[in-house]
């Protein structure tokens, strides 16, 4: 028995045996098997051995070898076929496999290791650990202090259990484990995805959806980045045209997410739901004016990779992460499947890589993520993914606004959002009537189907980014909201549906649904409220642009000037708002040929009155004392540029130099500081 410890050296142990019947087996360019040259002898082992789970990414195959004279012999028989094809030129490895010792899933163990040593620990004593134990740097990781990746030489094999173990109990080692990968499903099972606002399908009116319109009035997600996490997004499909940004895949370590393998075909329906811009006979997303920053993951749960792409999104400025994946599910119409029991834990890899992206994304605000609940009709609190605190948990339900039939349940769940369903008698769950929204699919005949466009894609991998359209919609309102903040005002933003057997409890959450079914209008209201200030000072203003007429300072960090033909800046008036006594307010921007206009009072006019000139810059202050009691908190976007821009309290939001960019929207908001 081999074990691994996830959170330390108090923290929980997994333990993993050895299968009996099961060999690991890696090819050389990641060739299939049946593809590969062998010996007959190899063959002749290997004949009629079904595969059990495969990772693609890394060319391995784990492959189940039976013989009918009982355990004995198969062991037997096992070892016979390792050693066989050890010999084989184009088998790189031919292993023993693990498994779980209480669910029996298969863990894919590799000879690289996660190391976090005690924050306080000087990096000359880190690296003086790892050479003790023969161990090579792989790489430094970004998102926790003291931390590796590093990894063991060649045909150490099963001894890194050995190595992880003797290496957490050095007292300067926080967390250290072994890379252990298990298979990642997808949260997609038989596809139908449905409409955002009231329809009729076949004579039925069907009046169950997420109330999109009435958010889009305030907001289509411009000047925000969701980050879509996945098996590969086709950049190129015409949806997502001109706002692709910092592509990565994280498997291979490259910028080109695109869809490696024939079968990666749900990333870009997932990046549709949330993203698509709505063309003409094409499709929409909630946020059809977001960013899209597409993360290929290929890689098995518990792989590096994994850690990788959370840290990869925090770094470059995703708002949003959606996560349509995670453990493997039980069967949802076998309620006797063990599946629906197993305990799949988080690796202290992707936890601490998940918090940074929670609590440093944003420039310190957090990232907001969500996860797919799961499509096995079993509680989410065994699964470590979607269960962790912090993270939104999405259900699915259906055109009936009930449950959909396959979708997880429990504590963690936090809201949900509409998918697709079907019938099944045995549980008395009636058939839906929508056929499925449309998302973007593969471009021509790659994808699930000949065309450019998907209509039956659902699941809760249909409801997941699709929520996450809806947290972006919210964050284009109001830009300072945290996580935590961002969870609040979902849970106050829910319609109750079902509620004769959704059984919502005291507190207004139910295990089925969360807080309920989220109606995006409401949730993108409540965080403009969350931006005013019920009493106490405000800064208003008007605010001047080219080819367009004036605008009113929106409030609470709302960007103003969302013209659908962007309009540069040409200059504003501020002022303050119920101000208490001795609050004065000082505003400049910064116009090339002119240079710094800085405001003489409150309410004067700057920038340009000509339309050939522009602002590349500007700053807003109080001055004090109520400087000492109240943050000014304003951002830009610019021209060309595909992020917004920050500062605070008199730095230059742009450029206070000679050239820069064209300033063509602002927000601008009055924060009182919290005493510490």
């Amino acid at each position: 028995m081999y074990k691994v410890k996830f959170g330390g050296k108090k923290g929980k142990t997994i333990e993993l045996v050895e299968s009996p019947d099961m060999v690991a087996i890696r090819t050389k360019d990641n060739k299939e098997l049946e593809d590969t040259a062998m010996s007959s002898r190899s063959r002749e082992l290997m004949a009629g051995s079904p595969e059990v789970v495969a990772f693609p990414e890394a060319g391995v195959t784990v492959r189940r070898v039976a013989d009918e004279e009982g355990l004995e012999s198969t062991v037997s028989r096992r070892d016979q076929a390792r050693a066989s094809l050890k010999k084989d030129e184009d088998i790189r490895f031919a292993g023993r496999v693990l498994q779980d010792a209480k669910t029996g899933e298969v863990m894919l163990y590799t000879e690289n290791f996660f190391i976090k040593f005690k924050d306080d620990v000087k990096e000359a004593d880190c690296l003086a650990i790892i050479e003790k134990y023969h161990l090579t740097i792989k790489s430094k990781l970004p998102f926790a202090a003291n931390s590796y990746f590093v990894q063991a030489s060649e045909g150490t094999g099963l001894q890194v259990f050995g190595i992880a173990e003797a290496l957490l109990k050095e007292k300067q080692v926080e967390f250290c484990h072994p890379e252990l990968v298990q298979e990642r499903r997808f949260k997609t099972i038989h596809p139908l995805q449905w409409h955002l606002g009231k329809t009729t399908i076949g004579g039925k009116s069907i009046d169950a959806h997420v109330n999109i319109e009435a958010a889009w009035k305030h907001s289509r997600g411009k000047g925000v980045t969701i980050a879509v996490i996945d098996d590969g997004i086709d950049t190129d499909h015409p949806e997502f045209a001109g706002r692709i940004v910092h592509p990565f895949d994280a498997t291979e370590n490259n910028n080109d997410p695109r869809p490696k393998d024939t079968e990666d075909n749900h990333g870009t329906a997932c990046a549709g739901m949330a993203c698509a811009s709505g063309l003409q006979e094409g499709a929409s997303g909630t946020a059809p004016e977001a960013l899209l920053m597409p993360i290929r993951l290929r890689s098995g749960l518990g792989s590096m990779a994994e850690a990788m792409a959370f840290s990869w999104a925090a770094d470059h400025g995703a708002d949003v992460i959606s996560c349509s994946w995670g453990p493997s599910d039980g069967e949802w119409w076998n309620p006797s499947d063990p599946v629906h029991k197993r305990l799949t834990a988080l690796p202290d890899s992707t936890r601490l890589a998940l918090e940074y992206a929670l609590t440093k994304g944003r420039s310190g605000k957090g990232c907001v993520v969500l996860f797919a609940a799961g499509n096995g009709n079993e509680d989410v609190k065994y699964d470590g993914y979607c269960s962790y605190p912090g993270v939104i948990a999405v259900a699915a339900c259906n055109d009936s606004s009930r449950r959909s039939v396959y979708s997880d349940y429990g504590d963690a769940i936090w809201a949900c959002f509409p998918s697709g369903d079907f019938g099944w008698k045995p549980f008395q769950h009636a058939p839906p009537v929508s056929e499925g929204l449309r998302t973007t699919d593969r471009l021509q005949k790659e994808g699930y189907n000949a065309g450019d466009y998907d209509n039956s894609f659902g699941g809760t991998s249909g409801a997941c980014p699709g929520m996450a359209g809806i947290v972006g919609l919210m964050l284009a309102a109001n830009p300072q909201l945290t996580p935590t903040e961002v969870k609040n005002i979902i849970r106050d933003s829910c319609k109750k549906i079902d509620k004769k057997e959704g059984a919502y409890n005291s507190e207004g959450h139910s295990t089925l649904y969360g807080y309920g079914r989220i109606d995006a209008g409401l949730a993108v209201t409540n965080a403009l409220k969350s931006a005013m200030p019920a009493t106490g000072p405000a800064i208003t203003g008007v605010l001047r642009f080219a080819n367009a007429e004036a605008q009113n300072l929106l409030p609470g960090g709302q960007f103003t000037g969302n013209f659908q033909t962007p309009q540069k800046l040409l200059g504003f008036s501020l002022k303050l708002q119920a101000a208490e006594k001795g609050m004065k307010l000082r505003y400049r921007v910064n116009v090339p040929g002119a240079g710094i206009i800085e405001s003489k009072s409150e309410g004067d006019d700057v920038g340009t009155i000509n339309g050939r000139q522009r602002i590349i810059g500007f700053a807003i202050e109080l001055e004090e004392p109520a400087s000492k009691k109240y943050d000014v908190v304003y951002a830009a976007r610019q021209k060309g540029a595909a992020a917004r821009i920050t500062a605070e309290n008199g730095r230059f939001c742009g450029t206070d130099k000679k050239t820069g960019k064209t300033i063509e929207a602002i927000s601008v908001h009055l924060k009182k500081r919290t005493k510490k």
